[in-house]
């Protein structure tokens, strides 16, 4: 392995071990919007298991940020758990990270206690559900949000935050004019679309003080058309390095337009299904989800290319993630001349996998990319069919097999 992968490196005032971090993948282990004993254990694993940083993926910054039961709230009812987790995280060597962010228009009444809250007023058939848009009083309260979030974070003793811009969540509901159709300062040109982000940003590197680091995920583009294109997140990018980002994750994709952009693969419409306890929607999905979700080829490395436009724009860290699978790989990250890798897959089939990638350097995981572990992450915790103690069910094997004849 590039010894560069095992060296320490710094995010802001952070140093990780090394240059691998666990992917903000959610991993639907909470309850009533809090962290369980599940959550905890598998973050101690990838932890003992030789990774540099650790993320805990999906916390809301304020109430009508939800859309699961199972997304962490973060809020000071929950420190005291949440430390319990950091704590465990640190003792096995590695560091903390959390992922804050608002789903926007792709939350629901009964979780985020009214109607979503977007950019625009319009219809979202993702949830589905009305959205309101956002009034400018609102929008400042949402990013004093942000900040408040970031020193509940600190409370619970975790090293980082990653701020979530990407991947059609509120700050990229913002930033894409699919979303954005206000008509006041807040919308029209990029540069005011961009507005919101400032916002956030300034409340959010104020809170982090000269201890903790930030990250922010990013598109690199949204993955069709209408969206944010290459040019437009590039320029996205250098305002995030403006206001202080000490790292940035480039990611790519809208989870409401085209959630496989950012995942990659086919989705298993039957293994998403099979899991879901609303029959309108696990009938609705299974009539029509081939025609909602497009499928997207997965291959290695899928955002390497759009990444290194990145590379030769900024000078700031830079954390490379998508489809990361061996040490072949993740030399090539290394020697591309990015900072830090995330991986989110690889650490649910191997939590131990960076400590083999040490031991092997041309080990690979064990994912075969049929997404079950993703099918059915939103209705039942994430997991890999390979590590399941119970049998799966016939029609999922079967789905799993067709998805691998496909792919072959």
């Amino acid at each position: 392995m590039t010894d560069t992968l095992f060296t320490p490196a710094k995010i802001g005032p952070v140093e990780l071990r090394n240059r691998t971090i666990r992917s903000a993948a959610f991993e639907g282990m909470g309850r009533d919007n809090g962290p369980t004993d599940e959550l905890a254990r598998y973050h101690w694993s990838v932890a003992e298991g030789g990774v540099g940083m650790t993320t805990l993926a999906y916390a809301g910054v304020c109430r009508s940020a939800l859309s699961f039961n199972t997304q962490l709230w973060l809020r000071p009812e929950i420190v005291a758990p949440l430390r319990d987790i950091t704590d465990g995280i640190h003792s096995r060597g590695a560091k903390a990270s959390i992922q804050i962010g608002h789903c926007g228009n792709m939350t629901h009444i009964a979780t985020a206690g009214g109607i979503p809250v977007g950019p625009s007023t319009g219809f979202n058939l993702y949830s589905p559900t009305i959205v309101r848009g956002l009034k400018e009083d609102e929008l400042k309260q949402l990013a004093r949000d942000f900040g408040n979030a970031v020193r509940t974070a600190r409370d619970a003793g975790f090293d980082c935050v990653e701020v979530h811009a990407g991947h059609g969540y509120l700050i990229s509901q913002f930033l894409s004019p699919y979303t954005n159709k206000r008509r006041d300062k807040f919308g029209g040109s990029l540069d005011n679309r961009m507005r919101f982000m400032r916002m956030v940003m300034e409340e959010v590197m104020e809170a982090a003080g000269s201890d903790m680091g930030v990250l922010v995920k990013t598109n690199t583009r949204d993955g069709f058309k209408g969206g944010l294109e290459i040019d437009d997140c590039i320029t996205v990018a250098r305002e995030l390095e403006q206001l202080g980002a000490h790292a940035l994750v480039l990611s790519g994709g809208f989870v409401s337009k085209a959630p496989m952009y950012v995942m990659r693969g086919e989705m298993p419409i039957y293994t998403m299904t099979y899991y879901m306890k609303q029959l309108w929607l696990k009938y609705g999905v299974r009539a029509f989800g081939k025609m909602m979700i497009r499928d997207e080829k997965f291959k290695p490395l899928f955002f390497l290319e759009d990444s290194l436009k990145f590379r030769r724009e900024l000078k700031l860290p830079l954390v490379y993630v998508g489809g990361v699978i061996d040490g072949a790989g993740a030399r090539k990250i290394m020697d591309s001349g990015f900072e830090f890798v995330q991986m989110g897959r690889a650490l649910l089939n191997e939590p131990d996998f960076v400590n083999r990638l040490a031991a092997e350097a041309d080990h690979a995981c064990g994912c075969d990319h049929v997404n079950y572990c993703i099918a059915r992450m939103y209705s039942r915790e994430m997991a890999c069919h390979h590590n399941l103690k119970e049998p799966l069910p016939k029609g999922i094997k079967r789905e799993i097999e067709k998805i691998r004849e496909r792919d072959q």
